[in-house]
């Protein structure tokens, strides 16, 4: 039976991970800081070894004690962090990183590895811990794990765009899901027609398997849906998870700055369509949940939490306004 050692593992796409190489037989073990609950703690088939991924000595210690096959890394923010974990796992049969489709430079269509420009980072950005410096702190994470690859090391780069799916604390489609479900009537930048392509924690997880036992050392991989969907196609799907229908009330720019704010006020707006090339990883025989599937899923999760993402969008009593604005006009 393989082994394999998750750091990170107990929260979002750390925890569908080890429930993704459980049901393929893996005994899993744990590397995390023990700061949020354990939710295999009744799980005999997971071990947790409690450490700092920051403290090289621990990460050594926990590479001997587990001597895994497989090293997925889901908590690798800083650069430093990727270098330090090639070489601790160098001896892995594969170790993967959870980069991010944050890592390319430019807005082209569809973004695909290897061929579109990575963001590059400086010695002062790579430093910064702040959401400005994430994209650039990832790529240089993917170049690290390039270069382990050129020392002779198994190491992989997967790149999700927006995650979403059960157990998201980021909550962010949870803001979408949370305003079908409690109203009729929700307003929508622009002409419902944004696109951001989101990936299924499920398909993460799966991924993340995949590259692990059929990727090429050195290469990076797209996971997103393998449909892509607008605002208005996602709402409608959320709508029908749920068992209702919403009335999208679309507003422009000049529309919504009348009532001080803006598209992108409003999570996973974007003014230019969001799209991941995911053929590398298709290539590796990776299947995708449907969009309905996936939707399904994040909905009844939302239903039983008590998410709602309100940090992502305006407060309902600003867009009653907007909408009240944009019923008289």
């Amino acid at each position: 039976m393989d082994t394999a050692l998750i750091i990170g593992g107990t929260r979002f796409i750390g925890r569908h991970t080890v429930a993704e190489l459980l049901d393929h037989g893996y005994e899993v073990t744990l590397f995390n800081r023990g700061r949020h609950e354990n939710p295999f703690g009744n799980d005999d088939r997971v071990r947790q070894v409690t450490g700092d991924r920051t403290d090289r000595d621990a990460l050594e210690a926990a590479a001997t004690d587990v001597d895994p096959d497989v090293t997925i890394d889901c908590v690798a923010y800083d650069p430093r962090e990727v270098e330090t974990a090639t070489e601790v796992f160098a001896d892995c049969e594969a170790y993967v990183y959870v980069s991010s489709g944050a890592v390319y430079a430019d807005d082209e269509i569809p973004k695909r590895e290897g061929e579109t420009p990575l963001r590059e980072c400086s010695a002062e950005q790579a430093r910064d811990d702040s959401g400005a410096s994430y994209g650039p702190r990832k790529a240089e994470g993917d170049r690290a794990v390039f270069a382990a690859a050129d020392r002779g090391v198994r190491a992989m780069s997967v790149r999700p765009s927006v995650v979403y799916g059960p157990h998201d604390y980021t909550e962010r489609l949870d803001y979408w899901i949370d305003r079908v479900n409690r109203y009729d009537r929700i307003a929508v930048p622009g002409d419902g027609g944004s696109l951001y392509h989101l990936s299924a924690v499920g398909d993460v997880a799966r991924a993340l398997r995949v590259v692990a036992e059929r990727g090429t050392a050195g290469d990076a991989y797209n996971v997103a849906d393998r449909q892509v969907a607008t605002i208005d196609e996602r709402l409608s799907l959320i709508a029908e998870s749920v068992g209702t229908t919403v009335e999208p009330v679309y507003a422009s720019e000049r529309e919504l700055e009348n009532e001080d704010l803006s598209p992108g006020d409003f999570v996973l707006y974007r003014s230019r369509p969001h799209l991941l090339a995911t053929n590398a990883l298709a290539s590796l025989g990776w299947e995708e949940m449907s969009l309905e599937a996936a939707t399904e899923r994040a909905v009844v999760d939302h239903r039983e939490s008590d998410r709602a993402g309100r940090e992502h969008g305006p407060d309902r009593e600003n867009e009653e306004r907007l909408i009240e604005a944009l019923d008289t006009d």
